[in-house]
């Protein structure tokens, strides 16, 4: 194991100058104040697994089953020093991860003592987004950017306009009411697709009328699925198919050329279950071409619907809905997952009213949403205290880099 020393003027440039040498996972085994700087000893991630690594078996030796273990008159004398000597290695690879978790708290609160020193603006709003459901890397991103010499408030109105233009809505007469297509809600169960395939079918009803759309459900799984949608369906005076597969999905779209909007209710299920893969396949197969629309729910903490996102991502991703927009806390979580995957919004909604809770985005209102949340959220809103450790939590591992002032 190779134990290697950086120094710099401070911490911030020390834990750079270790990333960029042992990479982001390097663990850090001391940090101790020096004449003119700061010197850190940091040991490459690798290294201590190569030190966590048994050991080959010695030349001569084999290895025994089981029944022949429990048929042994002994063990072996050296299988067992070699089996301690094991186990002490691993509790020493744990206990290095141990003092590495802590020494990187103590760096992050070094780090943020400096960074709020040198940049008090910058570092009061990354405290402010944070505590808006934000995350981590976002906030001190954004903050990063910053005009030299903005006040604060400053700040918070150029961090505001800038996530009005950073987040993509689909603006009034493009919307996939208007432009038509093939459109399938995709998402977690209880995400709220049924409910929002019929409140986007409503509104098309209304504007051109229910020879113009038709509903399509693959969600033959769930109990009263089918039913449910072929209620909406009389309502409004349109046809609902289901469908099992790829191929019956097929000829079902193929019957249906002349509608100007199809709508594809989907199965809901877990971004971690393995039929995702299946379902993205059977909606992008050959035939008429499918988009799929992501939906979003508010409540859900950004990690989550990060995870939703990068498991649902792929052939035929055009976009995505945020659903329960009247359930959320805090629009931070969210607004950071939509505007960081770069997919144009397309609606949000807000109740259970069909069609009336279905919107059009709007970047001006989600954004102002979101900075009037203050005050919201309780005992998981971090405090000043608190914020070093939220950032070394969030940060994925490595050492705690602070935005440049």
């Amino acid at each position: 194991m190779v134990v290697r020393k950086f120094f710099a003027a401070n911490t911030r440039e020390a834990l750079r100058l270790v990333r960029d040498a042992l990479g982001a996972d390097a663990l850090i085994l001391a940090n101790r104040p020096m004449p003119g700087g700061v010197e850190i000893m940091a040991v490459a991630e690798h290294e201590m697994a190569s030190v966590a690594e048994p050991a080959p078996p010695k030349a001569g030796t084999s290895a025994q089953s089981p029944a022949a273990l429990r048929n042994a008159p002994e063990l072996d004398s050296r299988e067992f020093h070699h089996a301690s000597d094991l186990s002490a290695t691993r509790e020493l690879a744990d206990e290095v991860r141990s003092l590495r978790a802590l020494v990187e708290g103590q760096l992050a609160g070094f780090a943020w003592r400096e960074f709020s020193a040198s940049s008090p603006v910058q570092a009061e709003l990354v405290k402010d987004l944070l505590g808006r459901g934000f995350g981590a890397g976002f906030a001190r991103s954004l903050a990063g950017q910053v005009p030299a010499g903005s006040t604060l408030a400053q700040a918070v109105r150029w961090a505001r306009t800038t996530m009005v233009s950073g987040l993509t809505c689909v603006q009034a007469g493009e919307d996939i009411v208007h432009r038509g297509g093939v459109y399938a809600l995709v998402g977690p169960t209880g995400v709220g697709k049924t409910t929002t395939v019929a409140k986007i079918a409503a509104s098309c009803t209304l504007q051109h009328g229910p020879s113009q759309v038709a509903l399509v459900t693959t969600d033959t799984y769930r109990i009263g699925a089918v039913d449910q949608l072929r209620i909406y369906g009389k309502i409004l005076g349109i046809p609902v198919y289901a469908v099992r597969d790829g191929d019956e999905l097929q000829v079902t779209l193929a019957e249906l050329q002349g509608r100007r909007l199809v709508l594809i209710d989907t199965v809901g299920m877990s971004q971690r279950d393995r039929r995702v893969t299946e379902q993205v396949a059977m909606l992008c197969g050959h035939g008429r071409a499918v988009q799929r629309l992501l939906l979003l729910s508010a409540v859900s903490q950004g990690d989550a619907l990060e995870d939703v996102l990068r498991s649902y991502r792929g052939e035929g991703l055009s976009g995505c809905i945020l659903t329960k927009v009247d359930e959320s806390m805090s629009l931070g979580g969210a607004l950071d997952v939509v505007m960081r995957s770069g997919l144009p919004l397309h609606y949000v909604t807000n109740g259970q009213r069909v069609p009336e809770d279905l919107h059009l985005a709007s970047a001006l209102y989600l954004v102002d949403r979101a900075f009037r949340a203050e005050g919201q959220g309780g005992g998981f809103r971090p405090s000043p205290d608190e914020i070093p450790l939220v950032l070394a939590a969030r940060q994925g591992g490595g050492a705690t880099v602070m935005p440049e002032a």
